[in-house]
């Protein structure tokens, strides 16, 4: 079975990250914290203002393809440092190409948007289905319903403004019901709609930062496969935004981070001392924070059958093989993009 290489989450405030050898070395003070291979990492996420990183590292993580993402303490990301760009040229121009063209755009928009819908209904039904006699089985049950109506109306959708019309309303149905999957801790953890910048609540705190955290790798693996990350075609082009990335975070959104959320909060391994109020915005804690990167980290290790490829492996590696199979479709290998549909 492949494996992915790790990324390193820096978290503590004034670290040092230096080159020692063929390694990173991670110091704060005279401590030594950590110590890799670089063959190791995919990439380092630095979180705050005061980690330093040596000019050498830099330089010797570009060499290697390892790049480096500076994120504010509560998720928002600030830069990033990467070697030259990877990949076929000729890919990329073709990728420009299908992005230009409203039917290859549009094709494309269809299968990650069914993705999305499905996997967000997906996770009401598990509910439905693990849950006794309750009353808010019939709220779940009615947009289980309207979310089944919507993915049936994607296939007939001719513009691009009508297929991000259903992804929005399904988002709204979606979330509309969110709360009732809280189970435990429903004082401290109440969800009253999707909000973000800032967040208002600690539910919309934990699920910006890990979907920010899942944008980052998309995005490393869209540029290790050869593909321009900020060029998508269900998100529009933005300076600075990473559309690709963000349309492939579309199909992971509810299986990956949403559930992640759930359990944390569910299981207690979040309570309600690691958040913060700063004016109208809620914030984690060092310590929830970690709790929060260390969950996802060995959510990634977890395997699951990939639906397409009909193969065993981490759900770190089905980030980087989604990216492979929409440069495969654009090459033309594969005639149709095969968004990431969960069991």
């Amino acid at each position: 079975m492949k494996h992915m290489p790790n990324t390193l989450y820096v978290t503590q405030p004034e670290c040092h990250l230096t080159k020692d050898g063929e390694t990173v070395l991670v110091k704060k003070g005279d401590e030594k914290l950590l110590q890799l291979p670089i063959h190791t990492i995919g990439q380092i996420v630095c979180f705050g203002f005061t980690i330093y990183i040596s000019p050498p590292l830099m330089a010797f993580c570009a060499e290697n393809g390892v790049s480096i993402a500076w994120l504010s303490e509560s998720g928002k990301f600030l830069g990033r440092v990467e070697g030259p760009v990877k990949g076929n040229v000729l890919l990329r121009r073709a990728q420009y190409r299908w992005a230009d063209d409203p039917a290859r755009a549009r094709s494309v928009a269809k299968c990650i948007v069914a993705a999305k819908i499905n996997n967000s209904r997906m996770n009401l039904q598990r509910f439905l289905r693990n849950q006794g006699d309750d009353a808010r089985k019939d709220e779940l049950q009615v947009q289980v319903d309207k979310l089944a109506r919507l993915l049936h109306t994607i296939e007939s959708c001719d513009t691009m403004d009508k297929l991000r019309g259903i992804e929005g309303e399904a988002a709204s149905a979606y979330f509309s019901v969110f709360d009732h999957l809280i189970l435990q801790q429903k004082e401290a953890f109440r969800f009253s709609g999707r909000n973000r910048r800032p967040p208002l609540d600690s539910i919309n705190a934990m699920l910006s930062f890990v979907y920010t955290l899942l944008t980052l790798d998309i995005r490393s693996s869209l540029e290790t496969v050869g593909l321009d990350p900020y060029v998508g075609f269900l998100h529009v082009d933005r300076p600075g935004r990473p559309g690709l990335a963000l349309d492939l975070v579309e199909e992971f959104r509810a299986p990956l981070a949403d559930r992640l959320v759930l359990s944390l909060v569910n299981l207690k391994q979040v309570q309600a001392d690691g958040f913060v109020t700063e004016g109208s915005e809620v914030k984690m804690t060092a310590e929830c924070r970690k709790t929060l990167i260390s969950a996802y980290q060995n959510r990634k290790k977890e395997t699951i059958q990939h639906p397409f490829l009909d193969e065993k492996m981490e759900i770190g590696l089905v980030l980087q093989t989604q990216s492979r199979l929409l440069a495969r479709h654009i090459r033309g290998d594969i005639d149709l993009y095969p968004a990431m549909i969960w069991k």
